[in-house]
Formats: structure tokens, C-alpha cells, sequence
């Protein structure tokens, strides 16, 4: 027999899009996630990791009704190969941005509420000034992992970035207190914040303990254990059922701004500051790289020009 190491090369550069495959598989969890993230099939998916068993001669994944985890000698080769996979993706998007504007595929995670608000009608303008760059937009109010699934870019609404990440400071953003001035004529105008104890409050279930709401005014701190007919974990529901004078809500300023200028909702307790509910400033993330697609810095500016005034009411449109 004849040991040939061109053919055994030959063999090896044709499962290059293989082991990238399965490097996918590994970050996703599953065949479907994976396929999903490669824009193929589940079927096509697994064929192409057999066909790199078969070639390896050992087992590379195991197989549940549920999930797929790496054998050892899978994790050795994911291990070996993702690095210079990422590499290659950075060298491309390095060499597509020589082109003349921004073009490619980006991907974009936000939470419903705000993209839902305050971002999907800014897509418009955005795509109509750079038609080489096609947008995909996740929205959702679970914290992704960027790198592991492929999003160039995050909104995120917080008081802190993670230190491995890249940030641009959006806008400021605030807590308000509002109700329906029906709901305030029924039940009474809170002057201070332990008045809310005796109103129906409608607020975020964000654990098992009791809901309480904090406050600042001139170095006081006020917390206020509250309760109400309605929790929900949306600030547009919260907004809805408040303008539907169910109760007094706590929300971001960039779900009450509307309803605010409109007169739908008026704020409550405007002297004290609502502390430790939602971030203080809108920021655009990323995992840190050396390079920052074009695409993603033009989308970034568009960002920081359309919200570069805040969320008061007086800056709604």
C-alpha cells in the first residue's frame, strides 16, 4: 500500500468547513441551534459531522435525546481549531471593510421592549444610507452570549459593562413613577414614597422575595416594600396596564416617554430618584477585538445620533 501524503493533505483540506462546523456545534449545544446559526439544515448538519467521524476514526460528539456534548477527542480538536477559525473571521471582516461603505451581515441583540419602542423604527433610515449591510435583529430580554452566538453587537440597558467587552455609552437613561390620572383621582396622590404601601403597584417580578422599590432625595434612601394586582416582566405591558389605570408602575424612561408627553401617564413622587431598578445608560456592546467591523461603527453612530437627547418626555417624537 502506498502512503501518499498528498492525498492524506488533499483529504484534510476538504473538511476545512467540517471542523468549523463542529466548532459551531460545540459553542450551540445542539444540532439544531448549530444549523440554525449556520443557515443550514439539521440533517445537512449532522451528515457533515459523521462524515468528519468517519474520516478521524474516533467519535468526536455524544449523542442525546436532548443535547450533544464533545467526546475528548472532539474537545481536543475544537480546542486546537477555534482559535484560528476566529482569526479568520476577523482577517475577513478586516479585508472586507477595505470596500468603500459598510456592507455584510450584522447582527444585532436587543431587549423587546426597547427594540420594540425605540429601536426598529430607527432601522428604516439606517438600511435606506447603507443598502450593502443586511440586518438581523434578535429580540430578546435574556442576556446572550455574544461571542458563543454570533452577535456583533448588543443593547443593553445597565449601570456596568463586562470588562472583556467593548462599549459606547448610548444615553443616559432613568427610572419613573407613573400612573393614570384616573387611577390618581380614584386612589389618592402619593407624597412621599411609603405611601405606596397603600396603593396597587405594578412591577417586575424579579425574584421570589417580596417586590421592593428604592428611592434617593438629597442623601435619603427610602426602600418601600410594594405589592399590586399585576406583575409582568415587560415595561410596555407594565405601561399598558398603568395607562389603563390598573395601578401606579414603575418604568424606564424610554417605555414612559410617550405616554408622558401624550398625557396618558403622569409621573409620580418627580422629587425622589428610583435607584437599583434599571440601568443608568443605554450602551451598544461587543466582545473586545482589534477590529470593529464597519458595519457595526456605522450602526453604533446612527445609534448615539437618533438617542444623543436622552428618553425625557419632552424629547419624544
Amino acid at each position: 500500500m502506498v502512503n501518499n501524503p498528498s492525498m492524506k493533505s488533499e483529504k484534510i483540506d476538504a473538511l476545512w468547513a467540517h471542523l468549523h462546523w463542529l466548532t459551531v456545534l460545540h459553542q450551540q449545544g445542539s444540532f439544531t441551534a448549530a444549523a440554525t446559526r449556520l443557515g443550514v439544515s439539521k440533517a445537512a448538519m449532522s451528515q457533515r459531522i459523521a462524515e468528519l467521524e468517519r474520516s478521524a476514526g474516533v467519535p468526536l460528539v455524544q449523542r442525546t435525546t436532548r443535547s450533544v456534548r464533545l467526546t475528548e477527542a472532539g474537545e481536543r480538536l475544537v480546542d486546537g481549531t477555534l482559535g484560528a477559525f476566529e482569526q479568520i473571521r476577523h482577517s475577513f471582516a478586516g479585508v472586507r471593510d477595505l470596500a468603500t461603505e459598510p456592507q455584510g451581515l450584522l447582527r444585532v441583540t436587543a431587549p423587546v421592549a426597547f427594540a420594540r419602542q425605540k429601536l426598529v423604527p430607527l432601522l428604516g433610515d439606517f438600511l435606506k444610507a447603507h443598502p450593502r449591510v443586511r440586518l438581523e435583529l434578535d429580540m430578546s430580554d435574556q442576556l446572550r452570549s455574544l461571542a458563543v452566538e454570533g452577535f456583533d453587537l448588543a443593547v443593553r440597558h445597565t449601570a456596568t459593562v463586562p470588562e472583556t467587552h467593548v462599549a459606547w455609552r448610548l444615553a443616559p437613561t432613568r427610572s419613573v413613577l407613573v400612573a393614570s390620572r384616573a387611577y390618581l383621582r380614584r386612589r389618592g396622590t402619593p407624597a412621599v414614597p411609603g405611601d405606596l404601601a397603600g396603593h396597587d403597584c405594578l412591577f417586575y417580578p424579579r425574584a421570589p422575595d417580596a417586590a421592593a422599590w428604592a428611592f434617593v432625595r438629597e442623601g435619603e434612601r427610602v426602600t418601600v416594600p410594594v405589592s399590586g394586582p399585576f406583575s409582568a416582566n415587560n415595561s410596555e405591558v407594565l405601561r399598558d396596564a398603568a395607562s389603563a389605570g390598573v395601578g401606579i408602575a414603575l418604568l424606564p424612561d424610554f417605555s414612559a416617554q410617550t405616554a408622558l408627553l401624550t398625557g396618558k401617564l403622569v409621573e409620580v413622587l418627580p422629587q425622589w430618584a428610583n435607584v437599583d431598578a434599571f440601568g443608568e445608560s443605554l450602551f451598544a456592546v461587543r466582545p473586545y477585538s482589534a477590529h470593529v467591523p464597519r458595519a457595526v461603527s456605522a450602526f453604533v453612530d446612527h445609534l448615539k445620533t437618533a438617542f444623543a437627547g436622552g428618553f425625557s418626555a419632552a424629547q419624544a417624537v
